[in-house]
């Protein structure tokens, strides 16, 4: 396959009771490969020529694609390129991580209307949900009033048992109050707007196989390092969440660290480089902050690359033992510059290892970066309605 090339979804189907799975099928191909004529629509996913026009028809009138200018130099008529109207649909994104938010609106065509942050020492309910309150409030007032009445839902992103991390984070005992909560509930008074929750690994993995490299593969793996590192699986150009949405939960996978084995979320998370950094009395801040300048974090940094690349290329060997998969999408909270030295850096401690008997993935830079996880959480309610997952 060469570099770039976008993979091909699954065949439509031409009987009748099926127009939901065509209508996702049609748009999904549309925000896939671009803004395309009824006729490439058809060979792309193998419905009919009528069936795609019908299709196309009813879309348009409920306002989800546009007509475009046709286009001419062909023989015969001339072809009309469709493209998703990006005002279809709009959600909100809310990442909730352990030392910051991200608030964001987006539009059917992934594109980002406006976004806020916060930060905190540790996340507690009712700053958490008041800031989402305020902040989608503030968001929608800079919306037109036909933006605000297509806003299909929102999303929300959020480490799994948030709680249990009281020790790591230096939070109080009260920090497991978030136990109890119901998260839906306490949405619930603030938006009538559905809602929608995943792990906020899966839903960067999401915000990457819709926005970044995704395209390029059918089966592969990925790791978002946040304060803590996660992961996602995707499988048949799908994203996979799991029975109990906690498919590639990478974070307990056991490595080899000098003394032992630990599990990787202990040996690829940024709380060990804040940890490093504040052993030393630095002001660890600019790590949480947009956008984001870590010159000053050196030689911390450095040896914080040197060792999560380590545990991830075992991590890699692992996960390559398991699937055949063709690559490990690698990304995270920080630089882009970081994210390309972690990436060889795992490349280069992968190729030390033993691995007789399988074909590794390749570890590869993701591209969305640090905002996937709001990205992924704002996809959530469209992909859900819209798209095929």
């Amino acid at each position: 396959m060469d570099a770039g090339e976008i993979r091909k979804l699954s065949d439509g189907a031409n009987q009748s009771g099926v127009r939901a799975h065509n209508e996702r099928l049609i748009l999904s191909v549309i925000q896939r490969h671009g803004e395309m004529p009824g006729s490439d629509i058809a060979k792309l996913t193998g419905l009919s020529a009528q069936t795609v026009s019908n299709i196309l028809r009813k879309l348009e009138a409920e306002q989800f694609v546009l007509r475009r200018a046709p286009k001419r130099g062909r023989v015969g008529k001339p072809s009309v390129p469709m493209t998703l109207n990006p005002d279809g649909a709009l959600s909100f994104g809310l990442k909730i991580g352990r030392r910051s938010a991200d608030l964001v609106v987006m539009n059917l065509a992934g594109e980002v209307l406006g976004a806020s942050q916060t930060t905190f020492r540790y996340p507690m309910p009712g700053e958490v949900f008041g800031y989402l309150a305020d902040g989608m409030a503030d968001l929608a007032r800079d919306l037109d009033p036909g933006q605000r009445d297509r806003l299909c839902g929102i999303g929300i992103a959020a480490p799994s048992e948030i709680w249990a991390w009281t020790e790591v984070l230096g939070a109080p005992e009260d920090f497991t109050v978030w136990r109890e909560i119901d998260v839906a509930q306490e949405v619930a008074r603030i938006s009538p707007l559905p809602l929608f929750t995943e792990n906020d690994a899966t839903a960067a993995c999401r915000a990457e196989h819709v926005f970044g490299r995704g395209r390029e593969y059918v089966d592969y793996a990925y790791f978002f390092i946040g304060s803590f590192i996660g992961g996602g699986v995707v499988l048949n150009s799908s994203v996979v969440v799991g029975g109990k949405k906690n498919a590639g939960a990478f974070g307990s996978l056991r490595v080899c660290q000098p003394g032992g084995e630990v599990p990787l979320l202990d040996a690829a998370s940024l709380y060990l480089l804040e940890s490093a950094l504040t052993g030393t009395g630095r002001d660890t801040t600019a790590l949480w902050q947009m956008p984001q300048v870590w010159h000053g974090f050196e030689p911390e940094l450095s040896g914080w690359i040197a060792t999560t690349g380590r545990a991830l290329a075992h991590a890699t060997r692992s996960i390559g033992s398991v699937m055949d998969f063709e690559a490990i999408l690698i990304d995270g909270a920080f630089p882009a510059d970081v994210r390309h030295r972690l990436v060889d850096a795992t490349r280069t401690e992968l190729s030390r290892l033993d691995t007789r008997g399988l074909l590794p993935p390749r570890p590869e830079a993701a591209q969305v970066g640090g905002n996937a996880r709001a990205l992924g959480a704002a996809c959530a309610p469209i992909w859900a309605q819209y798209f095929f997952q």
